[in-house]
């Protein structure tokens, strides 16, 4: 056991499994202190000691000095303890080598386990470190087990467990054991015996990372995602806005022909996407939020956080969307509550622009012209 070949298969196991050799040995100490004491009965206090470069391994045992004894096994009165050497004081460690010849089957059989266990931990304790940091980002994940709607997955290059519950999935997801999906790592949960890891394909940051990954401007951060929202399966917004005049930050996450923002939707299932260019213009930019729709007039209430939009009686269907979805998800992205009207109750209601009768007009009464099509985009055909 004590030999170059031992300290090589140390250095094999450190670059297969990517633990450092000292938190290694440290395992390897432990497990022998724990055989030692089971094989030997040793109720001293027992250290071992590896020495990578001589390639020996020793074992000790140690008493501590002391004036008066609390744990006879572990430590030696200071009268005694000068009767070995003089030179020992109070807080003195007096060890002594106690390396046997040979370790039975029984007590390398008891290091091997207790090895195990604690590279094991080790290397949950650094899994879960990296999965820590990943957070917030997307991964590829193997469908092991289905229970009850949910998928445990196992993810890519750690041992650790996820979790895809129904609230997180995508309508339509439907998922074989063994199939890889791409997650987003929404927490890692952690109650101290087990570690999980939190994932989901139905939150607004998973198509935030998609596109931070399908478009270089925004990698560069040349282009900024200022917000997303979504309903996941049907319909998500997403405002953008580059710093640099010369960035067309929506055209950027569109791409080529489609390119980009297509590939997003594919892996989407066919999710809607709007691409809106964001405005500090709060008028402006709840105008683009309810893109496709294009708003004749927008009137805000900055004091109350609310915007009353105008829009032609043939496109109210549309800038409300289906169930209020599109009109819903415009206010979400603008976190301004929005009341869309056609234009003709809009006249009928007997307001004109000028008009101060309203009490959610703004404090001036202005009622804004709506900005045209600039700046949103979307995947509609």
């Amino acid at each position: 056991m004590v030999n170059k070949e031992f300290f090589l298969a140390l250095d094999m196991l450190e670059k297969e499994r990517r633990i450092d050799k000292e938190s290694l040995i440290e395992a390897i100490e432990a497990g022998l202190v724990s055989a030692y004491k089971k094989e030997y009965g040793e109720s001293r206090g027992v250290a071992v000691r590896l020495n990578p470069e001589k390639a020996t391994i020793k074992v000790y045992a140690y008493r501590e000095v002391v004036e008066e004894i609390t744990e006879k096994d572990k430590q030696i009165l200071l009268e005694e303890a000068v009767e070995i050497d003089p030179a020992y004081k109070v807080g003195s460690i007096i060890t002594e080598e106690i390396t046997p010849k040979d370790l039975t089957r029984i007590a390398a059989q008891t290091a091997k386990q207790v090895i195990m266990q604690r590279i094991n931990d080790i290397r949950k304790e650094m899994v879960l470190s990296e999965m820590s940091d990943r957070e917030g980002e997307i991964m590829n994940a193997v469908v092991r087990r289905i229970e009850n709607d949910t998928y445990y997955v196992e993810m890519s290059n750690t041992q650790l467990e996820g979790v895809l519950m129904p609230s997180d999935q995508m309508p339509g997801d439907k998922f074989s054991i063994n199939e890889t999906v791409r997650v987003y790592v929404k927490k890692i949960r952690n109650n101290g015996k087990t570690t999980q890891v939190i994932v989901s394909r139905s939150a607004a940051g998973f198509v935030r990372r998609l596109f931070e990954l399908e478009v270089p401007e925004i990698a560069a951060g040349l282009v900024s995602i200022k917000a997303v929202v979504r309903e996941p399966g049907y319909r998500t917004k997403m405002a953008v806005y580059s710093e640099d005049i010369n960035v067309d930050a929506v055209g950027a996450c569109i791409g080529n022909k489609g390119m980009r923002i297509n590939a997003v939707v594919d892996e989407l299932r066919g999710e809607k996407i709007d691409v809106i260019l964001w405005s500090e213009n709060l008028s402006e930019f709840v105008s683009r939020a309810l893109s496709p729709a294009k708003p004749e007039m927008v009137k805000i209430n900055e004091a109350e956080r609310s915007a009353k939009v105008i829009v032609p009686d043939d496109k109210l269907s549309l800038a409300i969307g289906r169930s209020g979805q599109n009109a819903r998800l415009a206010a979400k992205l603008t976190n301004t509550k929005i009341d869309v009207k056609s234009l003709s109750s809009f006249f009928e209601s007997g307001i004109g622009v000028g008009d101060d009768g309203d009490e959610n007009a703004d404090a001036d009464g202005s009622l804004e012209t709506a900005d045209k099509p600039e700046g949103g985009e979307s995947n509609d055909a």
